[in-house]
């Protein structure tokens, strides 16, 4: 790998595990977004068509880094959860339809399906530490499931779904699989086809290293004129631009959930952040990343008094490390920590660590160091 550390010139005395909820920008999403203010500011929107070119060129990596079948399928939208509404309003519900999830969903992969309650919708919530959690969801799907939505990692503890098994879990069952891949996407490669989800989306702060307001939804290309649009206007029409037509319609691609004006800014930055996963190559990156990953957990492990929240096996993780402490609360744990420049979370019953394949090993080393000083304190 070449010097990937020249991307992220941090200052020193930072030590930042917290991927799992926003990344540090590296240094080329900086320059993007710095040239594109200057643009501005000089020339106005004069190079508008250079711009879409820029945009166009941020479909076609995302394309790449979803396996997915075609440009055409991917939507540049503001979050995960606007995505996710998409397909929860989109899906023409009968009352006693159920939807399965899990029990540990950040709120974005609950409340949304909680809110079509008033429609008479039934969400089942699946616990994932008894037995094998990939069983347990597809056997909680009965003959009135019509979707099963997961996170591809959860936020909490960091568990991995085997995502290729529920997605052919779910095909044979004649149920919808959605992905909520935001702790995965830009951690370790990524497959919407291997997986044979209907839907996939994430958020581009994370492990994208990109800014939050923009996003990615996946959505299979002969679902798209099964979600009902909720939203209208100007850029999802199949003849956007022709400004005098009085006649139009949604547009075939998924640019039809892309209802005003883009995020340029955005976009300048995510797809510079996406050109440095490109050049590293996922395959390298999710390598990288685990063995960092496993370098906290084999030093938290030799610190007494830890308690290990996340999984274990490398299978069954990305890169989310969480724990505990003997004779140490969570919360004064994690200020602690905090004051001391450690950036991280408090999430999964203990504080999560969650560096990226970027990381320094003086980083991991250091945080090591300090919380044997703490356990020793």
């Amino acid at each position: 790998m070449y010097a990937i550390h020249d991307e992220f010139p941090q200052h020193p005395d930072i030590r930042y595990l917290n991927h799992a909820a926003i990344a540090p920008w590296p240094k080329r999403a900086v320059a993007a977004v710095s040239r594109f203010a200057e643009q501005n500011t000089q020339t106005g929107a004069r190079d508008y068509p250079e711009w879409l070119l820029v945009e166009r060129t941020l479909r076609e990596r995302l394309q790449r880094l979803l396996n997915a079948p075609s440009s055409a399928d991917i939507a540049l939208v503001k979050n995960t959860s606007e995505a996710l509404s998409f397909v929860a309003f989109g899906l023409d519900w009968q009352a006693g339809d159920q939807i399965v999830i899990s029990d540990e969903e950040f709120p974005s992969n609950r409340v949304v399906w909680e809110a079509l309650k008033p429609r008479g919708v039934e969400v089942i919530q699946v616990n994932l530490q008894q037995g094998d959690p990939e069983t347990n969801l597809l056997n909680a799907c009965g003959p009135r499931t019509r979707l099963l939505s997961i996170s591809a990692v959860q936020y909490g503890n960091g568990l991995r779904l085997d995502l290729e098994r529920l997605g052919h879990g779910c095909e044979k069952l004649g149920v919808l699989f959605c992905v909520d891949a935001i702790q995965q996407l830009g951690a370790l490669p990524f497959d919407a086809q291997a997986c044979r989800c209907a839907f996939t989306m994430a958020d581009g702060h994370k492990w994208l290293l990109g800014p939050e307001g923009l996003g990615v939804f996946y959505c299979r290309s002969d679902l798209r004129e099964q979600l009902t649009l909720h939203e209208y206007g100007w850029h999802m029409l199949e003849h956007a631009g022709d400004f005098q037509r009085t006649d139009w319609q949604v547009a075939r691609t998924a640019r039809r959930f892309e209802c005003g004006s883009p995020n340029m800014l955005g976009t300048m930055a995510l797809e510079a952040s996406l050109g440095l996963l490109e050049e590293v190559g996922m395959p390298e990156v999710g390598k990288a990343l685990q063995e960092r990953t496993q370098w906290l957990i084999d030093g938290l492990e030799r610190i007494p008094g830890t308690s290990l929240h996340s999984p274990l096996n490398p299978s069954r993780r990305a890169g989310i490390v969480t724990f505990s402490l003997s004779g140490w609360e969570n919360q004064a744990l994690f200020e602690r920590l905090r004051a001391e420049q450690v950036v991280c979370a408090l999430r999964g019953g203990g504080v999560r660590l969650s560096p990226h394949f970027y990381s320094e090993p003086r980083i991991i080393e250091e945080t090591l160091r300090l919380l044997r000083q703490l356990a020793s304190a």
